[in-house]
């Protein structure tokens, strides 16, 4: 900008609302009535006043709760003096969050909005979340959002990002125009180069924040957000008193002029879109600060994984079911997402709320559990008693979009054996009876069941007579893929792959190290692990019990029974006939103060780089430190699975419900616990519950087939008795499948208006493919649409399937007429 400029403060009248930190989801709806009845107040003495708030979320609790207040900020909508916009149905979570829920966030959130105000959302405001996914701006450019608004990045600890204004580009390329908040604080703040979402309108922090803004040569025109929050209150009578008075111009300040969000950023795009263009950040936001988050309330985290999962297959299944005539249960699942969604708030998940939060979330969550198997079993009760049984079978359901040859697990009444199954070729597969949990139950290796489908296994007459490669003792776990060595201090002295023909651990080093270290950070304890926790540090050795658990024919196993100080740890090491995975089935009674728990892995693999599973795709991070940006990260978060492989040969560390990694020099470890003790002192001390696995692998993640196996991990077979009857469906079914290894079929469900079906795919190998989709049924039409399942083009069938191009990392949402 040219020097004689005037310089601008946009001023955006705002009151953050935390839907739970130090306070219970029931004060926050009085919050919300307060804040916002202070609002209005206002705004009948100051009519240049405008206000803006966001999350869903909290508009319906005053309508359920206030209703007349309710129906007073309508009308100030109305009149456009208070901003409803946000895109999300609260501030979520980015780190921790589901790809399918960020985008169920986007979906509910706008269409809230629009059903009850009549507005389109176009910014994504998450002043106060804790880093954001590499996955985001693509989801936020085909939901029809278009800038996206923070302020945390400014919070980091070691180094300062660039810019304040830039173009953000994700995963697959896409861009979004980004504008950090970088208003300064009124007082001193810890943080470095911190800035403040909770703004006040005085000349000091006015011009204060102008001389922090970064990129003046482009923009003369910066957004304050002002008003008190966390807890709400927002602007105060003084702040518009200073306003009034700095909106007519103090010499050596830039002029306050109070607006709207989307007007200001509007504008902010009109005058960077010059020849120069923007600065471009490209792949995540990492916030260098709070790494704690990805581990903290370690069942919490469980339940979010196990619900994301369970509503998909739900949704799944009743849209089977619905196409075989049956009603699809719209209102009980899209309640089970909104809950699954209130509970991704940016504190509830990240373990960064007092205990009567999360006394109060796992009441929810089990509900949610409940219900969730509910529809689903009553959805595969009416799949079963369509398909053509002339004999008693066990019914596999696979809700994955891949073939699957897995392990099944099955309740069974004690008085029923079940001595073998049959193949569809006929031939027996063997039967394995355990104790687990106090319940009689049988497993079985379940070999090709179809994509998105099911196959029915008959009930044999007698027990199949299977040779078994299991070889199981205390000391050592060996089949016909690796011969595993365990030691006196129950770690794994020697883990050698026979396929590949090679030790996976590193020489004289030891596998499945359980490491306990000192974790007081300076501030922040339940959200934050500093760099210098790796200081003290103590190997969990104390075995107090190694002894055979199976062995076999189907899987073997060991139990290791540790102690550390006043916890007990007890990990059931599985290795199976057929898959080649090693599962550590691990319960944990934690009893400590301020301990981090790890599992290390150090595995002989060259590799400067690891890749780790995100939302829609995964992205890559050095495993060195050459750099301060590389050091900071020590601490990483990652869904499924991570991977360090060299050419040829990789192993990746999955998980069934953890999210925080450290890989270096090839020692890659898993973050099991985090026990702290604020704001919650009783965190993570309780039971726990957790699987994790190694994988090791021919070539590297995506040629050792990483992704499908973290799914099946993730994603059990369903199974269920079914005596005989006579039907029309076939034994052997797939719904929907598609050609490409490449792309995950993720979402499956009806649509949100109307009677189609909803899918949704990703690209998940950085591969432009051509993909063949086929199915079930007379497909009548099919379009492509955006993430608001708003149709975008018709698509053309070819030879009866369905055929499409995908980009790297795209995600496509089509939407099917039967």
């Amino acid at each position: 900008m040219s020097g004689h400029e005037e310089t601008i403060a946009t001023c955006i009248g705002h009151t953050h609302i935390d839907i739970a930190w130090l306070w219970t989801i029931e004060q926050t709806r009085e919050k919300v009535a307060r804040s916002f009845s202070t609002v209005l107040r206002l705004m009948e003495e100051y009519p240049e006043y405008n206000f803006m708030s966001s999350q869903p979320q909290l508009y319906q609790y005053l309508k359920e709760d206030y209703p007349e207040l309710y129906a007073q900020v309508k009308e100030r909508i109305r009149e456009g003096r208070w901003e409803a916009d946000g895109a999300m149905w609260l501030e979520a979570d980015c780190n921790l969050t589901s790809g399918e829920s960020l985008v169920r966030q986007i979906l509910f959130g706008t269409r809230f909005f629009e059903r009850e105000f009549g507005v389109k959302n176009k910014v994504l405001w998450l002043p106060d979340v804790f880093g954001y996914s590499a996955a985001l701006p693509q989801i936020l450019k085909k939901s029809g959002i278009d800038y996206f608004v923070t302020t945390k990045i400014s919070w980091n600890q070691f180094n300062k990002l660039p810019y304040d204004t830039f173009m953000w580009r994700g995963l697959d390329g896409t861009e979004i125009l980004s504008y950090f908040i970088c208003t300064i604080y009124p007082g001193e703040t810890h943080h470095p180069f911190g800035a403040s979402y909770n703004g006040l309108i005085t000349p000091r922090i006015v011009n204060g924040t102008w001389e922090r803004y970064q990129q003046k040569e482009i923009n003369n025109d910066i957004m304050i957000a002002y008003g008190y929050g966390d807890g709400g209150g927002g602007p105060t009578a003084e702040m518009l008193e200073n306003a009034r008075r700095l909106s007519k111009g103090l010499p050596g300040c830039p002029r306050v002029k109070l607006g709207k969000v989307g007007d200001y950023l509007e504008k902010l795009s009109r005058t960077v879109s010059g020849e120069n263009g923007l600065p471009k950040w490209v792949g995540e936001l990492y916030l260098e600060f709070h790494r704690g988050t990805y581990t903290s309330m370690s069942w919490n985290k469980r339940y979010n994984r196990k619900c994301e999962f369970l509503y998909q297959d739900a949704e799944f299944l009743a849209a089977l079911a619905m196409l075989l005539g049956e009603n699809y249960p719209q209102t009980e699942i899209n309640q089970g997402w909104e809950t699954i969604l209130l509970n991704q708030f940016h504190d509830i998940i990240p373990g960064s709320c007092i205990k009567e939060v999360y006394d109060h979330s796992r009441q929810q969550y089990e509900q949610l559990l409940q219900a969730g198997r509910q529809i689903a079993g009553k959805a595969m009760a009416a799949v079963a008693a369509r398909i053509d049984l002339p004999e008693p079978a066990v019914v596999v359901y696979n809700t994955l979009s891949f073939r699957r040859n897995d392990l099944v697990t099955m309740a069974l009444p004690e008085s029923l054996s079940l001595p073998s199954l049959l193949n569809q070729d006929g031939s027996p597969l063997p039967v394995q009876i355990v104790e687990e949990d106090g319940c009689k139950k049988a497993l079985f290796y379940a070999p090709e069941v179809p994509a998105k489908g099911y196959q029915a296994f008959t009930i044999g007459a007698q027990s199949a007579a299977v040779p078994t490669a299991l070889a199981i003792s205390p000391e050592k776990l060996e089949n016909r893929f690796f011969s595993i060595s365990i030691d006196s201090k129950g770690t794994i002295s020697s883990f050698y792959d026979k396929r590949n023909r090679r030790e996976v651990l590193q020489s004289g080093e030891r596998g499945n190290k359980l490491q306990a270290f000192e974790d007081k950070p300076m501030n922040w304890d339940n959200w934050d692990i500093d760099i210098y926790y790796q200081e003290q540090e103590w190997e969990i050795d104390q075995v107090e019990a190694v002894e055979v658990l199976e062995t076999g024919p189907v899987r073997g196993g060991v139990l290791i029974k540790k102690r550390f100080q006043d916890s007990v740890i007890i990990q059931k090491i599985y290795i199976y006939q057929d898959i080649p995975r090693v599962d550590f089935d691990t319960l944990i009674d934690w009893k400590e103060d301020q301990i981090l728990l790890k599992a290390a892995f150090p595995v002989d693999v060259h590799a400067d780089k690891a890749t780790y599973d995100i939302q829609f795709g995964n992205v890559e991070r050095p495993t060195h430190w050459n750099t301060s940006w590389d050091w900071a990260r020590f601490e990483v978060c990652a869904h499924k699975w991570a991977d360090l492989s060299e050419n040829g040969f990789g192993v990746s560390l999955l998980n069934d419900c953890k999210y925080g990694y450290d890989i270096k020099d090839g020692n890659m470890r898993l973050t099991l616990l985090k026990s702290g003790n604020y704001p919650n002192p009783e965190a993570d001390r309780e039971e726990h519950r957790f699987l994790y696995s190694l994988y090791p692998h021919a070539g590297d993640w995506r040629e050792g087939k990483t992704v499908p196996m973290a799914y099946s991990l993730n994603v059990p077979l369903y199974a269920k008795l079914e005596g005989s009857h006579p039907a029309s469906l076939p034994q052997r079914f797939s719904f929907l499948e598609l050609d490409r290894e490449n792309v995950v079929l993720e979402t499956v469900k009806k649509a949100e208006d109307g009677n189609e079906l909803i899918i949704r795919a990703f690209e998940c190998h950085n591969q432009r493919s051509r993909v063949r989709l086929t199915g079930y049924g007379a497909l009548l039409e099919a379009w492509e649409c955006d993430l608001l399942e708003k149709p975008l083009q018709q698509l053309e069938f070819c030879d009866g399937a369905l055929e499409f191009e995908i980009k790297p990392y795209e995600i496509k949402t089509l939407k099917l007429r039967y």
